[in-house]
C-alpha cells in the first residue's frame, strides 16, 4: 500500500503566490508510483482538497483528514510546501506534532525561531558564526527613527522582521526621511521591523538537506542583483543573475559549505533549508544573513538549480525529502 502524502500550499501571507508556484513543480516531480498525493490548499478562508471535477472537500482539522466518498483518507506524511504563515512559522509543525503526523520541514522551534530574523542572527553570532549588526523595532513602542543614527553605520536594509521573500525591504544609504519611509514599508507586512547595517561583499546562498542521516550541502549559488539588492522583483522576476555553480575559489566554497554544515547543526534543521551569506574579500570574513526553512521550488528557484549541479533529479530529492521524514 503507497504512503498517502499530503503537500500542503497556499498560505495566510503574501508569500501565498510563491507557494502556488512551488506546488506546481511538487506535482509534476512527485514519484506517483511510490506514493499517493493529495495537494491540501490552506488559506485563510478554510483548508481544502479540491476533487478533478473541481468540488472542494473541506479538511478535518480535528484530525486533518478528508472525506472522499464516505472513505476518510488520513496521511503518513506531510510535504510543507508553505512560504511564509503559517507554515514557514511553526505553526503548522506544532499542529502536525499535536497529531502525531510527520513532515519534510524544520520542527515547531526552529521554525519559529529562523522565521524571526533578529532572534535567528542572536542564535547564530551566539554560536560563533558572523552576522550583521542589527537592532529590532517594535510597532508599538516605535516613535522615531532618529535614535537608529546613533547605534548603527549606513548603509542600512530595513526589513520586516518575519517573512520571507524580501518582501517589504528596503536599503537605505544615509540617515534622511527615507529611512522613516523604508520603516513605515516595512510594518505594513509586519509588526516587528529589523534594521541591520549593510555589508559589503558577494552574496551567496546555499542548500542544505539531510537524507539518510547525512548532512548534504548543495552546490553553492553567487546572486548577482542587477537592482541595488536582491529584493522581491530581483528573486522572482528575473532582476538578477544567479551563477551555479558560483565561481569561487576552493577555499572560500569550503568556507561556505562548512559555514551552512554548522548552521544546520546549530539550528537542529530538518528537511531542506537555504541559507544565505555575504563574504567581505577584505576582511576574508563570511556573514550569515538568513535561514530560509521553506525554501521556493518554482523554476525560478534556486534550489532546483543547485541539485541539478549536483546530478540530482526532484524526483529523487522529494524522494529523499518524503522518506528521511518518514522514518526518522
Amino acid at each position: 500500500m503507497k504512503p498517502k502524502i499530503a503537500f500542503v500550499t497556499g498560505g495566510f501571507s503574501g508569500e501565498a503566490e510563491i507557494s502556488y508556484k512551488s506546488a506546481i513543480t511538487f506535482e509534476k516531480n512527485i514519484d506517483k508510483e511510490r506514493y499517493e498525493l493529495y495537494k491540501i490548499d490552506i488559506t485563510i478562508d478554510g483548508w481544502f482538497y479540491e476533487l478533478k471535477n473541481g468540488d472542494k472537500i473541506e479538511v478535518n482539522k480535528n484530525d486533518f483528514s478528508i472525506l472522499i466518498e464516505d472513505e476518510t483518507i488520513t496521511f503518513d506524511a506531510v510535504l510543507i510546501g508553505i512560504h511564509g504563515t503559517p507554515g514557514e512559522d511553526g505553526k503548522l509543525q506544532g499542529y502536525f506534532d499535536m497529531l502525531h503526523i510527520p513532515y519534510t520541514s524544520c520542527d515547531c522551534a526552529t521554525s519559529a525561531l529562523t522565521f524571526n530574523k533578529r532572534y535567528t542572527v542572536a542564535v547564530a553570532g551566539a554560536s560563533g558564526i558572523n552576522v550583521s549588526n542589527s537592532i529590532l523595532l517594535f510597532k508599538q513602542n516605535f516613535q522615531s527613527p532618529d535614535e537608529l543614527v546613533r547605534n548603527l553605520k549606513f548603509p542600512v536594509f530595513v526589513k520586516p522582521n518575519n517573512g520571507g521573500s524580501s518582501i517589504g525591504m528596503s536599503k537605505v544609504n544615509a540617515p534622511s526621511e527615507e529611512l522613516g519611509k523604508a520603516i513605515e514599508k516595512a510594518f505594513k507586512e509586519d509588526d516587528q521591523v529589523l534594521v541591520e547595517e549593510f555589508i559589503e561583499g558577494r552574496e551567496f546562498t546555499i542548500g542544505v538537506f539531510k537524507a539518510k542521516g547525512e548532512i548534504i550541502a548543495l552546490p553553492i549559488t553567487e546572486v548577482i542583483s542587477k537592482n541595488d539588492f536582491f529584493d522581491f522583483e530581483a528573486k522572482y522576476h528575473g532582476a538578477s543573475n544567479e551563477v551555479t555553480p558560483a565561481k569561487i575559489d576552493d577555499s572560500v566554497s569550503q568556507l561556505v559549505r562548512d559555514n551552512a554544515i554548522k548552521v544546520y547543526r546549530v539550528f537542529n534543521c530538518k528537511g531542506i533549508i537555504r541559507i544565505d551569506f555575504i563574504y567581505n574579500e577584505k576582511e576574508q570574513k563570511l556573514y550569515m544573513l538568513e535561514i530560509n526553512t521553506v525554501p521556493g521550488q518554482s523554476e525560478a528557484s534556486i534550489v532546483p538549480q543547485q541539485l541539478k549541479i549536483l546530478g540530482w533529479s526532484l524526483k529523487e530529492f522529494y524522494t529523499a525529502l518524503i522518506e528521511e521524514c518518514l522514518h526518522n
